[in-house]
Order: structure tokens, then C-alpha cells, then sequence
């Protein structure tokens, strides 16, 4: 009787996890179906444009469908960027790049993003907006449905390359009034959004959780930054949530779109370190082996880890195969290099992405790539990168170094990375874990 019982309650469970999961889908297909209020009409060229409808007679397209975007293209003839629904000539780009700089947590993703943030007037880079789209999607259990995220991750992407915030409106919590904010994730950190004319009077009374630093403006009205986005000649966002590069497959293919992939990686081993002090309160577990037990290697952390690796290296096995989709359109790049090498490797990235080297962006690189310790905090795009490299050799314990090592061993392998041997090869500084590696970091065709 009591296994019936048991059985009873664990189907139960099943059809609740199942019952939220399908709402979280049902609410993901809501709002990618493009039914919200369009933004204030703005102006680029002379020309006005809002966002498309439902109900106004225009279709909505489904761009992973082979009908629809096959449709899609005979019907981009007649349109531009400044005309109805922001759509370019299938063959179009005005010499226009899109660079999506992908990576995970702690891997110097915002260091190396500020290279295109500081390119200067012709860039509007974006830090992190995929954030809210987490946010929303995130179940009880600290998860998110890989499906439906990745559907939300990949369309909100799309339209802001295209300067359209009206999907990423319906993830902001509280939700944007006439398309103004004061909630948008790290809005200082992206220099397009705290400059003029998107900068405007600040407002006292106005609580910001995410206020410029450089200077005081007003809560970010999203119909001016979509304006200052249209005028930039390219847009570069960062994000450390897209899991596997294969989903971005529909914006490589996406006319509209002249995309650049930029995938950063880094020392597994290190990105443990630095996340166990980042994030000290999500880490405990991790802690408490280090100090007094056995690693199990059944745990979720652990399971979580392997994930997080082998995601990481099927996306970069996706590039590095060159697939006609990604011919030309892919680049992997070790954060290590970047810390040793940042002017080279900068300007690799430049050549990349077909965009001019300023400059100021050079300036910005030596300034930040020599800042003493005092300036250097957990989230600090200012470090003496080539002393902080290896630095979390000297603390990490040896019994997570060989926990890594073995559930992100093939990760390790196609990246460069030596396995420590031993505590004391872990803790010499004059063995260097970082091959000089002969894998083709981008291919330029």
C-alpha cells in the first residue's frame, strides 16, 4: 500500500512540473508572437517605422520555418530597414555588422566585451539584455526549459540587432510605460545607452537600479535608444546565456542580418575559482569539499558543471567545422590569449568582424590591461591581465582542480588546456597549463 501511495505522489509531482513547464512555453509563444504595443513611430532616414502587428494584415513569420522564410525573402524586395516592419533587401547590409560576443559566467566576457563597447560613435553595444529574458523564463527550481529559452533567446536577439527593444519590453519587470524604463539590466554598462540624445534629464524623484555612472540621465527611453541604435553603422551585443550555438543557426541564415559570432572560452579550472568568489552564496557546496570531504560525483553541481563543458565545446565543435551557415561568420578565442596578448588578439577580433580599429579602442586597452590591484574588483573590467592569467592556481584546491578535469576533460582538450598532474605541478607558476594551440581560431572567407 505504501509503494502505491509513493507511486501515486510521484506522479503527481510529474504532472505538476510538466503542467509549469508547458505554461512556461505557452508564455514564451505569447510573447514572441509579437502581439505587443509598438513602439512610438521613430525616424532614420526620413522615413518612419513601428513594429508589425498581429491583425494588421502582415503575417507573422516564423524564420525557422522553410515556407515562411522562403516568403519572408520574396517580400524583403520591397522593403528597407527604415521601411514597414524594419526589413532590409534580402542583399543589403550597407556594410553593416552585427557581433554577437557569446561566452559563459566569469570567462572575461565584459572585459573583452568593452572592446567594441569603447569602438566609439559607429557602435551601440548592448550588455547582457538576454538577462530579463532569464529572468522570466527561470522555474522555481532555479531552471529554465532549454526549448523555450532558446526560441526567447534567439528571436529577442534578432529584433534588437535590428533596433526593435518592443520584444525585450515584454521581459522588463516592472513593464516599461510608453516605452520607458528604469529596470533595464546594467544599462550603464553599455556606453550607446548613457550618451546623447538617450541620456535625458535626470529625475530626481526616480529610483534607477541601473543608473549611468558617467553621468546622471533620466529612466532610458526605449524609443531613443531604438533611434541612436538606427543611426550606428554596426550593434554588438554580449551575452553569456545562449547555451548552443546551433540555435543561432536562423540569424546566420537571417537576410536582414551580416552576423559575426565571437565565442570566448576560458580554463575551466579558473572559471570554478573565480565563480566559487563571485558568487560565494551559490558555492557553498563546492566550499565545504574543499575543505573537509570527497567531491560526489553524483551531485547536481557536478552534473550542472559537466553540463555547462559540454555545451561550451559542442558549440565551439560547431564553428571550428565550418559549416556553410557559419563559413566566415565564426571566431574562438581563449580568454587567456586576450589577457596575455589583449592589442594582437583586439585586433584579430577587429579583422574579424570587418570594422575599423580606432583609436580609442586601443587607448582603452593599454589604460585597462595594466590597472594596479586597487582598481581590480569581482567585477571589474579594469586588471593587470597578464598577472591575473593563472592567479587561480595559487588558491584553488587540488582535489577541484581533478574534479574539472574530469568532467570537462574533452573541453580541456579541443581548447588547449594541460591537466595538472599533481598539487605541486598545479601550484608551479613556471609550468604553464596553456598550450600555444594550433586550432584555427577563425576562418575568413
Amino acid at each position: 500500500m505504501r509503494i502505491k501511495y509513493t507511486i501515486c505522489f510521484i506522479f503527481i509531482v510529474a504532472l505538476v512540473i510538466i503542467e509549469k513547464e508547458s505554461n512556461i512555453i505557452s508564455k514564451v509563444s505569447d510573447k514572441l508572437s509579437l502581439k505587443q504595443t509598438p513602439q512610438t513611430p521613430v525616424q532614420a532616414g526620413g522615413l518612419s517605422w513601428t513594429v508589425m502587428q498581429n491583425g494588421s494584415g502582415s503575417p507573422v513569420l516564423d524564420y525557422t520555418d522553410p515556407q515562411s522564410y522562403r516568403y519572408t525573402n520574396r517580400r524583403l524586395e520591397n522593403f528597407s530597414e527604415s521601411g514597414e516592419g524594419g526589413l532590409l533587401p534580402a542583399s543589403a547590409s550597407d556594410g553593416r555588422k552585427h557581433i554577437l560576443l557569446l561566452a559563459t559566467t566569469r570567462t572575461g566576457s565584459s572585459f573583452v566585451g568593452e572592446f567594441f563597447n569603447q569602438q566609439g560613435e559607429n557602435m551601440f553595444y548592448l550588455f547582457e539584455p538576454l538577462w530579463h529574458v532569464e529572468r522570466m523564463l527561470t522555474l522555481e527550481s532555479g531552471r529554465t526549459n532549454a526549448t523555450a529559452s532558446a526560441a526567447a533567446y534567439r528571436n529577442v536577439l534578432r529584433q534588437l540587432f535590428l533596433c526593435d527593444f518592443s520584444m525585450l519590453e515584454s521581459f522588463i519587470k516592472p513593464e516599461p510605460q510608453d516605452h520607458v524604463t528604469h529596470s533595464l539590466f546594467r544599462r550603464e554598462s553599455s556606453q550607446s545607452l548613457c550618451e546623447d540624445p538617450v541620456c535625458t534629464p535626470f529625475v530626481k524623484k526616480v529610483f534607477e537600479r541601473f543608473r549611468c555612472r558617467t553621468r546622471r540621465c533620466g529612466p532610458l527611453n526605449l524609443t531613443l535608444a531604438s533611434q541612436s541604435c538606427l543611426q550606428k553603422q554596426h550593434r554588438a551585443i554580449k551575452s553569456v546565456r545562449v547555451r548552443q550555438l546551433e540555435t543561432l543557426r536562423p540569424l546566420a541564415e537571417d537576410p536582414r542580418l551580416d552576423i559575426k559570432f565571437i565565442q570566448l572560452v576560458r580554463d575551466p579550472r579558473a572559471v570554478l575559482a573565480s565563480r566559487m568568489v563571485a558568487f560565494s552564496t551559490k558555492y557553498k557546496n563546492w566550499k565545504r569539499w574543499a575543505e573537509d570531504g570527497e567531491v560526489p560525483e553524483d551531485d547536481d553541481e557536478v552534473r550542472k558543471l559537466k553540463g555547462n563543458c559540454d555545451n561550451i565545446r559542442m558549440s565551439a565543435e560547431t564553428g571550428l567545422k565550418w559549416p556553410t551557415w557559419l563559413r566566415g561568420r565564426y571566431m574562438l578565442v581563449r580568454y587567456e590569449d586576450i589577457a596575455r596578448f589583449p592589442m594582437s588578439k583586439a585586433a584579430e577580433m577587429y579583422q574579424f568582424a570587418e570594422i575599423p580599429f580606432t583609436p580609442k579602442v586601443k587607448e582603452w586597452i593599454l589604460k585597462n590591461t595594466h590597472a594596479s590591484s586597487e582598481v581590480s574588483g569581482v567585477y571589474s573590467t579594469q586588471k593587470n591581465s597578464s598577472q591575473q592569467v593563472e592567479k587561480w592556481r595559487v588558491s584553488m584546491p587540488f582535489k577541484l582542480a581533478q574534479v574539472v578535469q574530469k568532467v570537462c576533460g574533452p573541453a580541456m582538450t579541443l581548447f588547449g588546456y594541460t591537466f595538472a598532474q599533481s598539487e605541486e605541478m598545479l601550484r608551479d607558476l613556471s609550468i604553464s597549463l596553456i598550450q600555444e594551440t594550433s586550432l584555427r581560431t577563425n576562418e575568413i572567407s
